[in-house]
């Protein structure tokens, strides 16, 4: 029996397999509304067979957005978007998951497609912030928010998770990785401040549990956050923290860490390849005793069974492999000799190889 195939519960919610869709930016949203191209690129996900459809980091605030053309949770208008999404994704027989997030200092920059670097203000941008002024490499410096600006923060979080629940939304993932906004206060490297949420290891995490903490009290649903798991530079974010604060996330009730790593520094020096990641969420595994995901680089489906299968992780997320071939659940099962369900419209395709 296929183990990337099983189900696995979660909090009271059973997700048909372990094969899950990551949080993929898009950069294709209007005033943060989600549109028809949301719904196309997550609906394939569903009709693929992916056993979890999660969203692109949706910001909690208009100057949370990575870039202007970002996703958002904080209007109205937007959740009744989203909606409409998380609908489809459920007509399929699938979970849908919103990935929850502020970028702080990397916010209010160009779409890739569109170059580099911030979008000034006289262009559609804003004025970045951050746990301090430093800069994200080559972006325009942050404004350094203050400790009342910070301590607001996890109820903005905890709005967005009101909205997102309201839309329909079966979990929800803390965004603590990649260099945005909360990733920026774990770090030394980025968080040089001198009150209560800067300084040692307690200062901090505290934005983090803070934030797990009123997400967690607004509903019972499956609550994930994404850690980046190293910063992969000396002196920066490490593993051994990663394990720490995983611990203390646990005990505000998060359920699985999504383990990735990177995003804080420009071109850290990270040895890539198959599975380079995976290492960090069976530690994280091994010594917390949460659920954990691996993902990065993780392309063919024997490998991905081994994963589960090994012990490493719990789930593996897909994020390019789904976009070469957004059906890769319903190949690997093929591959892998598992009996999963099919949408109806696609019988006749079932014995491909």
């Amino acid at each position: 029996m296929s183990r990337l195939f099983s189900p696995i519960t979660v909090r009271g919610l059973t997700l048909p397999n372990r094969a899950w869709v990551s949080p993929m930016c898009q950069y294709s949203a209007t005033d943060g509304v989600p549109d028809d191209w949301h719904l196309v690129h997550l609906g394939q996900f569903a009709t693929g067979g992916a056993g979890l459809v999660m969203t692109e980091a949706t910001a909690v605030a208009p100057e949370g957005r990575i870039s202007p053309q970002d996703t958002g949770i904080w209007t109205d208008e937007q959740a009744e978007a989203w909606r409409r999404i998380a609908g489809f994704v459920h007509q399929r027989g699938t979970a849908i998951g919103m990935q929850l997030g502020h970028a702080g200092r990397k916010g209010s920059t160009r779409r890739p497609w569109e170059g580099s670097g911030s979008v000034p203000v006289d262009e559609g941008g804003w004025q970045s912030v951050g746990a301090d002024a430093q800069p994200f490499g080559k972006y325009a410096p942050a404004r350094p928010l203050t400790t009342d600006e910070v301590g607001a923060l996890p109820e903005a979080f905890a709005e967005a998770a009101r909205r997102a629940i309201g839309a329909g939304f079966d979990l929800l993932e803390l965004h603590f990785a990649h260099g945005y906004l909360v990733h920026q206060f774990l770090s030394p490297l980025s968080n040089t401040r001198t009150d209560r949420y800067g300084g040692d290891f307690e200062g901090r995490t505290r934005l983090a549990l803070e934030i797990a903490d009123a997400v967690r009290a607004t509903t019972d649903v499956p609550l994930f956050a994404r850690l980046s798991a190293t910063d992969w530079t000396d002196d920066g974010w490490t593993l051994d923290e990663s394990v720490r604060l995983a611990k203390l996330l646990a005990e505000r009730g998060i359920d699985l860490i999504d383990t990735s790593s990177g995003g804080n520094t420009p071109n850290p020096d990270i040895p890539v390849g198959p599975g380079y990641q995976v290492p960090f969420a069976e530690r994280i595994r091994t010594e917390t005793g949460l659920l954990t995901g691996a993902v990065g680089m993780i392309t063919n489906p024997q490998q991905a069974e081994d994963i589960i299968a090994d012990g490493e992780a719990d789930a593996v997320f897909l994020a390019r492999a789904l976009l070469r071939d957004p059906h890769w659940p319903l190949r690997a099962a093929n591959t892998l000799g598992a009996d999963v369900r099919w949408p109806d419209q696609y019988a006749r395709a079932k014995s491909w190889h």
